[in-house]
């Protein structure tokens, strides 16, 4: 039924479109060219350069830790991407990506342990619905020193401990996304939000913190080691359209 309703809208005006879809709409009757974007998550890593063959991309080379470039557009045609060492040149993983239209795919350098790192893809399909202002959201386990994670969503203040009160995101094992790789991003409306990480299937607080977007974004939440102490962990956030991942502040 979304692709029938994909392709009745594709036949419909480019003004109306905008309307019922805003600047995305390519993306989601899935016509858009595929887009790549690259995050730094890797507190232990130096500056990385990604590559797409042996090609250096101009929009992640030589970046720093809690760097995140925004989503660009690539060619058709499947290719190995390797993330580099900015000095040195020294491969710290490598993805393959066979892309497709109006897909997101999302590369991600983190820690694989307290002395190396290493990369994850993320594939978003991003099959929004055309009518939808609601926000992607999407988290990214890249804590090493902690366990599977549940992620709440709640209301500035809001008490998890309730049995009533369940994670908008549940059971995200370190190294993965929530939702899967491949699988749609949740949607969630724009505001204020509380953000709250626990252990997954305990009310056991590993972070706290609050985090603001607008309607009709994409939002990527990462998890990733405060210290190598089990369990200490902190949060960036990556809001697509603007600079960086950015630690979410603390309460």
């Amino acid at each position: 039924m979304r692709n029938v309703h994909k392709l009745l809208c594709a036949c419909i005006p480019v003004l109306a479109l905008a309307a019922c879809g805003g600047s995305d709409t390519e993306d989601r009757l899935d016509v858009a060219d595929p887009a790549v974007r690259f995050v730094h998550a890797s507190p232990i890593a130096p500056n990385l350069t990604l590559y797409r063959g042996t090609v250096a991309q101009p929009d992640a080379t030589d970046v720093a830790y809690k760097f995140a470039s925004n989503y660009f557009d690539v060619d058709m045609g499947i290719s190995d991407w390797p993330v580099k060492t900015a000095t040195g040149a020294l491969t710290i993983g490598t993805v393959s990506i066979d892309p497709v239209r109006g897909t997101k795919y999302t590369i991600v350098a983190l820690p694989a342990s307290s002395t190396d790192s290493s990369t994850y893809l993320i594939v978003d399909p991003y099959n929004k619905p055309l009518g939808s202002s609601s926000t992607h959201l999407r988290v990214m386990n890249a804590s090493f020193n902690a366990s599977n994670i549940d992620l709440y969503m709640t209301a500035v203040g809001a008490d998890i401990s309730g049995a009533g009160t369940n994670p908008l995101i549940a059971a995200t094992a370190y190294k993965t996304s929530g939702p899967a790789s491949g699988s749609d991003s949740v949607d969630i409306p724009g505001g204020t939000w509380q953000v709250t990480v626990t252990t997954a299937g305990t009310k056991t607080i590993l972070f706290k913190g609050q985090v603001s977007f607008d309607a009709n974004q994409d939002v990527l939440l990462l998890t990733v080691p405060d210290t190598v102490t089990p369990g200490a962990i902190k949060t960036l956030v990556k809001v697509e359209g603007t600079a960086g991942a950015n630690e979410v502040p603390a309460i």
